[in-house]
């Protein structure tokens, strides 16, 4: 009998995650935004070869671009190439994007990409949060926290 041969590919589910984001910064609101990517982009991103952890969405002629996201060229004998780390531009709705324009330009916060993704149906999105920058003594905070809820879960897993 022959072995099937397993799919690497993702069709559902996270590609690239941007772990750093809500250590930097508190998220106070989210958005789903879709992508427009070339054909080699996609596949590129069906087998999982993304990051975004430099990355960051900005305004560019009354649109929502992602910036600084690297999908490397996709190997499988396409011939055309693209710019591994060229804007791209976000699908938002007109109201979405006047309200984190207005959020942006007013309140000093920043959009930055938490993570990509394929939805249900297999179309590539973007998960965008509307965050405000933690000063120093969060991000302590944070770490602190993080430690004692490890050291506490393994105190608990050594008294039973």
């Amino acid at each position: 009998m022959a072995e099937k041969k397993t799919n690497s590919l993702i069709s559902f589910g996270n590609v690239a995650k941007n772990r750093k984001a809500t250590f930097n910064y508190s998220i106070i609101e989210k958005v789903e935004a879709g992508i427009m990517l070339k054909g080699p982009e996609v596949k590129s991103l069906r087998h999982g070869r993304a990051t975004i952890n430099e990355s960051f969405a900005g305004e560019r002629d009354g649109d929502i671009w992602l910036f600084n996201s690297y999908i490397p060229e996709y190997q499988g004998g396409v011939f055309s190439q693209f710019d591994p780390r060229a804007p791209r531009k976000l699908l938002l709705h007109h109201k979405q994007i006047n309200k984190l324009l207005g959020a942006i330009s007013r309140e000093g916060m920043t959009l930055v990409p938490l993570d990509i993704f394929f939805n249900s149906r297999g179309i590539a999105k973007v998960s965008l949060g509307l965050g405000l920058g933690k000063k120093k003594t969060d991000k302590r905070q944070a770490i602190a926290d993080r430690d004692w809820k490890r050291d506490k879960a393994r105190l608990l897993r050594n008294k039973i």
